[in-house]
């Protein structure tokens, strides 16, 4: 599986056909009860949004997706019968929900809502028109007010098929999205008489969001955790991370999302790097934040590394296998300036990345309460950070399967005024893909910056370590945003 844009996912033409719900199916979905059971924090937050979204007549974008190729004529029985199978498996996948005076409200169906029917939507011709077919499908389909808040689909020709699922961000993250489209492979493998390896059973995300709302109520303003956010902030002034070159925006300003990709080392300079951040004492996640550390000062003398991560919370419970939303986010931060090397910051890095680990066993909202009460936080609290992720994608269920080789996962792409990046390995490279402003000043700041950290990561794999100086740093034009770490 490779994370991609979801402009660069075109598969050959073909018969465009859809899965929905039977009238029935829908009629049980229309009139499921209110369930008790909370969303989660981030379900909220997201819930919340995308309804103030559709009141200002937004386009919707905030939905992922993931497709696949797979040999043979598609069996649209099969298929259906996969389908719904699959929601049976996991009791997020039967909600729907509303938002009422600020509150949101979760619909719960009965399992007898899982049953689907093919539809035929016509030819997939080029690039262009599929590209305008699929993004208006995933806008109006994949959303959380109406069930499903998820769109199947397959593009059919004679000997194979491609097989696409898109859901509103409320019911998945990028785990999921890179176990669905094995899931639904070997459900459909198993429709057709296939033999394929047993599913293991998955936990409900019902299950993990009453649990998260207990947690959170355990850690109190002053747990250690929630302690540790309140320092690393502190130190940086109250403020949320930011990337640190100019992206040619004003305070607060966003713009249109634009896709980069970049391939950083092939398979064998990744397992060098990975050597050389195990003999500097770190994990090659530590080792990625290194180098972005690295990178950051060379580039915009940021004497320390600040950043928001991305991290599983899936061993929480049995949701190995679950779908949902199974994350948490939590702050890295760590010295660069005063030392001299790669190995030496290392060090630092992994330090910082542990304790990150350690301080997300606190939910987020738990924290930014908390913060927002003691002032720590102030108009911060509205500020999308700059992120990065790290993913290790060669140990997914799929891995080594053709549902999961074969496989592309993107985004929709709404406005950003940061250049988060998502940093991921796989059995043949270590690539990244990152959501940048869509002008030019931050094409040309971006594209710097990923060269350089290209360079450094390159270095430490072919020499075991890298030599830090100031000889890059940029000198930015009077008046630009340069950010003081």
């Amino acid at each position: 599986m490779i994370i991609t844009a979801m402009g660069r996912w075109n598969p050959a033409p073909g018969r465009l056909l859809e899965w929905h719900p039977t009238a029935a199916a829908e009629a049980i979905a229309a009139a499921a009860p209110a369930d008790s059971t909370p969303p989660s924090f981030l379900q909220e937050d997201h819930l919340k949004a995308a309804w103030a979204a559709r009141e200002r007549g937004d386009v919707h974008t905030a939905y992922t997706g993931v497709a696949t190729e797979i040999d043979g004529d598609v069996d649209t029985d099969a298929m259906s019968r996969a389908l719904a199978a699959y929601v049976v498996r996991h009791e997020g996948l039967r909600c729907w929900f509303e938002v009422e005076n600020n509150t949101v409200v979760r619909h719960l169906a009965t399992p007898e809502v899982a049953a689907f029917e093919v539809s035929d939507a016509g030819e997939s011709t080029d690039d262009e028109q599929f590209q305008r077919y699929v993004r208006q499908r995933f806008s109006s389909g994949a959303t959380a007010d109406v069930w499903p808040g998820f769109v199947v689909g397959v593009v059919a020709r004679p000997g194979s098929f491609t097989l696409y699922y898109g859901a509103d961000h409320a019911f998945t993250d990028g785990g999921s999205q890179a176990l669905v489209i094995s899931e639904l492979a070997d459900l459909y493998a198993l429709e057709t008489g296939a033999q394929v390896p047993e599913l293991a059973e998955a936990g409900s995300h019902l299950t993990y969001a009453a649990d998260e709302r207990a947690r959170a109520a355990t850690f109190g303003s002053d747990a250690p955790e929630i302690a540790a956010w309140r320092d690393i902030f502190t130190r940086h002034d109250g403020r949320m991370p930011r990337f640190p070159l100019d992206l040619g925006l004003a305070p607060g300003e966003k713009a249109p999302v634009r896709i980069v990709e970049r391939h950083l080392l092939d398979k064998d300079l990744t397992a060098a790097f990975d050597a050389a951040c195990k003999a500097a004492g770190a994990r090659m996640s530590s080792g990625i934040f290194a180098a972005v550390g690295i990178t950051d000062f060379e580039l915009a003398g940021a004497t320390d590394y600040f950043g928001i991560t991305v991290l599983s919370t899936r061993h929480h419970g049995d949701y190995g296998q679950s779908q949902g939303w199974f994350v948490n986010f939590a702050p890295v931060a760590f010295e660069v300036a005063g030392h001299d090397t790669f190995s030496d910051v290392a060090a630092l890095a992994h330090r910082g990345f542990e304790e990150a680990k350690q301080i997300a066993e606190a939910p987020v909202h738990a924290v930014l309460g908390a913060l927002a009460a003691d002032g720590t936080l102030g108009s911060e609290l509205a500020v999308s950070p700059n992120m990065l992720s790290y993913i290790d994608f060669r140990w997914f269920p799929g891995v080594g399967r053709d549902a999961d080789t074969r496989a592309k996962h993107f985004t929709g792409e709404g406005s950003t005024s940061n250049a988060s990046m998502w940093i991921n390995r796989d059995g043949e490279h270590l690539y990244l893909v990152a959501q940048t402003p869509d002008n030019e000043v931050a094409a040309a700041a971006v594209q710097r910056y990923h060269d350089h950290l290209a360079h450094v990561l390159n270095t430490i794999a072919r020499e075991s370590d890298y030599d830090i100086t100031l000889d890059h740093l940029v000198q930015e034009p009077a008046g630009a945003g340069h950010l003081d770490h």
